[in-house]
């Protein structure tokens, strides 16, 4: 009962299921493929191609081909042998570097009809491949499939012509099965559901050509194909075509699928041969319409995704490496690696992109002014405490890694400490030249992992948004200027009172402060004592100026000099008076008595006055002279002595 439950279930599944139109992998016994297949005219020749596992044992093996005869299978030629009934009209040739050898017989006869093997080692042990050979009296005879020998999750690219005349008609190719052929692709941008992704029809000249590329190829794949115009089984020209998978063990299993975090990074592989220096190495976006170039081995960059893409040469392992970052939900899709050389190195990667929180964190965008200080920094989660971290300046060819500090590098029994996981990458100061894109990342074991890009802009000149700095005069280290935001010193911190400086003359101009800071001193002292003599040598030329009697003391000086004059006069032997007027110069002489009392009876207020002047002036400048050391001679306006 339950059997028969189990078939009535089996009974109802689509019949146009995926795996009911594909042959499992256990259905194919041998990998050794030739043509199913192979005509012949009477009396022409015939050529079968078989093909083997490209392994060491496999080229230097025997190569056969046999007629099946009951159940033996008897050797025509095999390699460095010929059956005797066969001289001189079948060969074998081995071209180990293509993955085949070659079968050609000639002057066929009806009795060359059969059924016969191709293979390696000895006759019937398993690596051999059936072919019929036909041969008929007259051509023409059907054209036979092309046939392709495909590795297992590579790629399978086949070109098709069919003549100018046919640029304008639709072109497909499309899978045989019992139903007829189900389109996979074609020029109207239809394309199967199993295939998006996968698979890419491209216009190629001369004109009425077309090339179609699959990759992921997996045993499901295996069958007969059709290229071809219009409409298949509707009078249109086609071509048929034997696709074969096989297993080579040593072929890379890259990711079919990669799956990233919104605004994280996503890492792809492709495959490269490192021998071969011309070829070019493409990362597109497929669509329906064509592979959107982003990326490629040459230096460019779609513009759109400058400072998001780079691709990284592993020669070691023979790939490419092509890291994306800033992910979006509109970076999903299917992606490619594509070489214009080695074909079956294409391939195809699906992304997806889910929410979630980056492991990498850090400011995206940093402004800085030119001359500062700068860190940009990226802090990281415990699962990366052991990974290596790394900052590089994105360009267009690559990423090339800057020296950097790990703020978290593991020693003597630490443990993943949350407060301390940041590396950080320092400028010192900052250049124009240090605008761009920086990316910091983590590897492991030589890989990619995540990324955090960051856009560091740079003010330059009066473009700079310059932070409010504190410049503390009486001290001179580092610590007591104040930061600017974002992390950013100014270099002028570290000397005393200076100020924030262009970046064009930063430099320069500390070397000139240096040097102008001594003279300008030294200027500013001779410039003070000059104004101190020239004022003092004003202020005495002032006091004595006889004809403008320019007198800085008052009538009460007047008054307490008037003693002292008398008793100074008194000890002078030989007086010369001068009166103050315009008009007269009297020079009188006489002896001291005689003087004393004249001088007495005639002076007047005013001449009283003249005589105080003079003593004052007297006692100034011998003040001044003692004050000054000597600076000038006083004017000595006292009375001069007679000579007896």
């Amino acid at each position: 009962m339950t059997l028969l439950a189990l078939l009535f279930l089996l009974a109802l599944l689509p019949a146009g299921s995926a795996k009911s139109r594909y042959p499992p992998k256990a259905s194919i016994s041998s990998p050794v493929f030739g043509p199913r297949q192979v005509h012949g005219v009477l009396g022409g020749s015939a050529t079968v191609k078989c093909f083997y596992p490209p392994t060491a044992v496999n080229r230097h093996d025997r190569k056969y081909w046999c007629r099946e005869s009951g159940s033996r299978c008897v050797t025509m030629v095999s390699t460095n042998y010929v059956a005797p009934s066969y001289q001189d009209r079948v060969s074998l040739t081995d071209h180990p570097e293509a993955e085949n050898f070659q079968i050609n017989i000639s002057a066929l006869g009806p009795e060359d009809s059969g059924s016969y093997q191709c293979g390696l080692g000895v006759n019937g042990r398993g690596l051999s491949y059936r072919v019929t050979l036909t041969v008929v009296e007259a051509p023409p005879v059907p054209e036979a499939p092309e046939l392709f020998y495909v590795k297992l999750h590579s790629t399978w690219t086949v070109s098709c012509s069919f003549g100018p005349e046919t640029a304008d008609m639709k072109r497909y190719l499309c899978k045989k099965d019992e139903e007829g052929c189900r389109t996979i692709v074609n020029s109207y941008q239809e394309i199967d559901d199993a295939f998006k992704g996968r698979a890419l029809l491209t216009f190629e000249e001369p004109l009425g050509s077309f090339s179609v590329t699959m990759t992921q190829m997996d045993w499901e794949d295996a069958g007969l194909y059709y290229c071809g115009t219009g409409e298949y089984g509707s009078g249109g020209k086609s071509k048929e075509l034997d696709v074969f998978i096989y297993e080579d063990k040593n072929f890379p299993q890259l990711k079919t699928t990669v799956t990233g975090t919104k605004g994280s990074s996503a890492t792809f592989e492709c495959l490269y041969d490192p021998l071969k220096k011309s070829t070019t190495r493409i990362w597109c976006k497929w669509r329906i319409q064509g592979c959107d170039k982003i990326i490629d081995n040459t230096g460019y960059v779609k513009y759109s995704y400058e400072g998001r893409v780079a691709m990284f040469e592993n020669p070691g392992n023979k790939t490419v490496t092509i890291v994306l970052n800033q992910l979006e939900a509109k970076d999903e899709g299917f992606y490619w690696c594509m070489s214009n050389e080695l074909k079956e190195q294409q391939s195809s990667t699906e992304l997806k992109v889910v929410d979630g929180e980056p492991g990498l964190t850090g400011k995206k965008e940093v402004e800085a002014p030119v001359g500062s200080r700068l860190d940009l920094t990226c802090s990281y989660p415990c699962k990366y405490y052991s990974y290596e971290k790394y900052w590089c300046k994105w360009n267009y060819t690559g990423c090339p890694v800057l020296p950097a500090q790990d703020q978290g590098l593991p020693g003597p029994g630490t443990t993943c400490n949350t407060s301390n996981k940041t590396v950080v990458l320092s400028f010192d100061p900052v250049t124009e030249e240090d605008a761009g894109w920086y990316w910091c990342g983590v590897k492991r074991n030589g890989l990619f992992g995540e990324v955090l890009a960051v856009q560091l802009r740079v003010a330059a000149g009066n473009d700079a948004k310059h932070s409010p700095e504190l410049l503390d005069v009486g001290d001179s280290s580092p610590e007591s200027g104040a930061v600017p935001p974002g992390g950013a010193y100014s270099d002028a911190e570290v000397r005393k009172g200076a100020a924030p400086e262009s970046s064009d003359e930063s430099h320069g101009s500390n070397t000139l402060a240096l040097v102008l800071g001594p003279l300008a001193g030294l200027i500013l002292i001779v410039v003070t004592a000059f104004a101190i003599v020239k004022y003092r040598q004003m202020k005495r030329s002032d006091l004595v100026s006889v004809g403008s009697y320019r007198t800085n003391i008052s009538m009460s000086d007047f008054e307490s000099i008037r003693d002292y004059s008398a008793s100074n006069s008194a000890c002078v032997k030989d007086s010369q008076e001068t009166p103050m007027g315009p008009d007269e110069f009297i020079t009188t002489t006489d002896t001291l008595e005689s003087a004393a009392d004249t001088t007495k009876a005639k002076r007047s207020s005013k001449e009283d006055a003249d005589l105080a002047y003079s003593s004052f002036l007297v006692t100034s400048d011998s003040i001044a002279q003692g004050s000054s050391r000597g600076d000038s001679a006083v004017l000595d306006v006292s009375p001069k002595q007679d000579q007896v």
